[in-house]
C-alpha cells in the first residue's frame, strides 16, 4: 500500500477513537451500522469508511450511510469479502467499496473503488453540517436466571458495553465476530459463560468468526448468528430472530448446534451448566 495522506487515519474499531482522529478521513474496521457511524461523527471525523459486514438483514451493515447523510457527512462501506472486518490496515490496503452515501457520491466516491481512492476523494469533503442525532446503544436483561446464582442473559448492542459483572453470564452481543487486528485478547474482555456475535458475512479469511477459537482457549462457549437473520448492532434482533451459523468446540460440547435459534443456544448452555441436560426440542 502506498503511503496515505496525513489527513487519512486508520483504526481497527470506532469504539477506540481519540483526538488524533478529529477532522480526518477515517478508515475504520468496524461494521457500517448506525452506531459506528454515530461514533465516527461524534469523534469529529470529516468522513468515514467502514466494513459492510455482509450487509445482512435490513441492510443493517450499511445503516450508517443514510444516518450520516443527515448531517452531510461523507460515508462509504467496504465489501467484507475484500478486506477483513476489525482490521483497518487491511481495509486500507485491500478494500473495495460496496456502497456510498449521497454526500460521498457528490465527491466522486463510487462502488468498486479501492478504499484509498475513495478516501482521497473524501479529502475534499466539507465538515459535517452539525452534531449527529444522539444514538445510544444499550444493554438490557433479556432473561433472568431461574435461581439466585444462575446465569442471566444480557443483551448488549456492542461488545464494548460488556462489564466485569458479565463474568459467568450469557452475553448476546450484536458486534461482529471478528478479532480486532487479529488480537485474541480482543475476543471479549470478561470470562463470560457464553457469548453470541454476528458473523458479519464471514468475510475475507473467515474473519467474521475469529472470536470463536479465541474464546475456546478461555473455555467460553461462543457462537455467531447468520448476518442475514439478525441486524448487526441490534442485540434484540440477534435475540429474537438470530440463527446460529457457527460455534466453537466449547459450545458444541455443551450440546449447542448450528441452525439453533439464539434463544435455544442460550437455553442449551444454561441447562448444561445447571446439570439439567438438554430439552427434547430446540
Amino acid at each position: 500500500m502506498t503511503d496515505l495522506h496525513p489527513d487519512i487515519a486508520i483504526a481497527d474499531s470506532v469504539t477506540k477513537l481519540g483526538p488524533e482522529h478529529q477532522d480526518k478521513v477515517l478508515i475504520g474496521g468496524s461494521h457500517g451500522g448506525v452506531y459506528a457511524g454515530y461514533l465516527a461523527a461524534r469523534a469529529g471525523a470529516r468522513a468515514v469508511i467502514l466494513n459492510d459486514a455482509g450487509i445482512g438483514k435490513d441492510d443493517a451493515g450499511c445503516g450508517s450511510l443514510a444516518f450520516l447523510d443527515g448531517i452531510g457527512m461523507a460515508a462509504a462501506t467496504v465489501d467484507c469479502r475484500s478486506a477483513r472486518i476489525g482490521d483497518g490496515a487491511d481495509m486500507a490496503a485491500n478494500g473495495r467499496v460496496s456502497r456510498v452515501n449521497d454526500t460521498a457520491a457528490g465527491l466522486g466516491c463510487a462502488a468498486g473503488q479501492t478504499v484509498t481512492a475513495c478516501a482521497r476523494a473524501m479529502l475534499a469533503a466539507a465538515a459535517p453540517a452539525g452534531e449527529p442525532p444522539v444514538y445510544e446503544e444499550s444493554r438490557f436483561l433479556l432473561r433472568d436466571s431461574d435461581s439466585d446464582d444462575g446465569p442471566k442473559v444480557w443483551g448488549i448492542d456492542s461488545v464494548s458495553l460488556v462489564r466485569a459483572e458479565d463474568t459467568g453470564q450469557v452475553v448476546i452481543a450484536a458486534s461482529h465476530g471478528g478479532l480486532l487486528g487479529g488480537d485474541p485478547d480482543t475476543a471479549i474482555k470478561v470470562d463470560a459463560l457464553a457469548a453470541v456475535f454476528s458473523d458479519a458475512g464471514i468475510g475475507k479469511d473467515g474473519v467474521g468468526i475469529t472470536r470463536l477459537p479465541a474464546m475456546d482457549a478461555r473455555g467460553i462457549a461462543g457462537a455467531t448468528v447468520d448476518c442475514r437473520t439478525a441486524r448487526i448492532g441490534d442485540a434484540r434482533s440477534v435475540w429474537e430472530t438470530g440463527v446460529i451459523s457457527h460455534l466453537n468446540d466449547t459450545a458444541a460440547a455443551m450440546g449447542a448446534a448450528v441452525g439453533m435459534t439464539t434463544k435455544a443456544f442460550a437455553d442449551r448452555v444454561i441447562r448444561h451448566v445447571s446439570g439439567q441436560g438438554a430439552p427434547n426440542d430446540v
